[in-house]
């Protein structure tokens, strides 16, 4: 008999009749969200709103197998949800549904930002084209974000290209930068002009802060913990003061986990432009202030509490904040209930936070 690991390790499942690769399900799976049977859909002021989760994870075993890797090589077994990245897609549907959640758009991480040209190429293809057929096997549940080998731009730009016009993917997940170097590099323009031009949202989610390894070692975790959020925000600030959203306006940039510290800090930004502004006199002269550039940009739900999520809205404003659960590693084991559950945000906040702004940015 084939065992679970051996089938999560060849990555088989069906699909009305479609054989291909799965993405995970944290097990055990979750008790369904109070006041709602498994899969009903939630109604708010009367009208039905269909939840989509903008940060959910899967793992493709063939293109783990072309790195010489698998699942259980990648992630730690005291990692939750790490191993689990790879299952049959029923367990999949089911934790959605536990969790209220009627569609997730998938995104894989790690980036694979340290490989060679031809081997990168390879790897980024078979995972768009492995996420492209599951997603059209269950329009109903699943959109994807694609891999994008940004290492070698060109062949982003032209990665890009294939997955939104010829996959129909909704746009790209990309790191927090690229060996090192930020995405404010002139090197990387041309991708960020491709992906203004085919109206893509590029999902910023962190790998870590390799640079300060020694800072953050010992108890707690502190690399994710603490170093996820600094990179981001540190990506993000580039964009920013680099003049990257001035020559690129219309770009559609996504941030995890609430955006790291920026939407506390934004007033900051301005305040150490006013105290220094020799600090702020060497890139290109901004357009407007520092902090007025975050409200075009959008954030996930990930923030862990009402009152963060309450203060990630009135920083940013409610029509910019999607959910994200980063499922299926257990940070939010109720994303859809979280939201619903912050009081001060009103119904049509809500219902914008839990599907509105996602169809409206997705074009889902």
């Amino acid at each position: 008999m084939t065992s679970r690991r051996q089938f999560i390790k060849h990555g088989a499942l069906s699909v009305g009749g479609i054989v291909m690769v799965g993405c995970g399900a944290h097990g055990p799976l979750r008790a369904p969200e109070a006041g709602a049977a498994p899969g009903a859909p939630l109604v708010l002021n009367g009208a039905p709103v269909k939840t989509i989760d903008v940060h959910a994870h899967c793992m493709i075993p063939e293109a783990l197998a072309l790195l010489g890797m698998d699942v259980f090589s990648l992630y730690p077994k005291t990692m939750h949800g790490g191993q689990e990245n790879v299952l049959v897609i029923a367990e999949r549907l089911a934790a959605m549904d536990a969790q209220g959640v009627d569609m997730e758009v998938l995104s894989i991480n790690p980036f694979w930002y340290e490989q060679p040209r031809e081997l990168s190429a390879k790897v980024v293809r078979l995972q768009n084209d492995k996420l492209a057929e599951l997603c059209a096997a269950r329009p109903d549940r699943f959109a994807a974000f694609a891999s994008l080998s940004l290492q070698h731009p060109d062949l982003a730009v032209q990665e890009l290209e294939h997955a939104m016009t010829k996959l129909g993917l909704r746009g790209a997940a990309i790191g927090g930068n690229v060996a090192g170097a930020d995405f404010a590099d002139p090197r990387f323009h041309p991708v960020w002009a491709k992906a203004e031009e085919l109206g893509a949202t590029l999902f910023i989610h962190p790998v870590g802060t390799p640079e300060l390894a020694k800072r953050l070692a010992g108890n707690g975790w502190m690399p994710n913990v603490i170093g996820y959020p600094l990179e981001t925000t540190i990506a993000l600030q580039h964009f920013i003061f680099e003049g990257v959203l001035d020559k690129f306006p219309k770009l559609k940039i996504c941030a995890a986990h609430g955006g790291g510290y920026l939407p506390t800090s934004a007033a900051r930004m301005d305040h150490g432009c006013f105290v220094n502004p020799g600090a702020c006199a060497h890139g290109p002269a901004l357009k407007k202030k520092p902090s007025d550039y975050v409200n075009q940009l959008f954030f996930d739900s990930l923030v862990f509490t009402p009152e963060a999520l309450t203060n990630l809205v009135r920083q940013v404003g409610a029509s910019q904040v999607m959910l994200g659960s980063d499922h299926p590693f257990p940070w939010a084991g109720k994303p859809v209930r979280h939201v619903l559950d912050t009081p001060a945000l009103s119904d049509a906040d809500k219902a914008a936070i839990l599907g509105g702004n996602a169809r409206r940015v997705l074009g889902l």
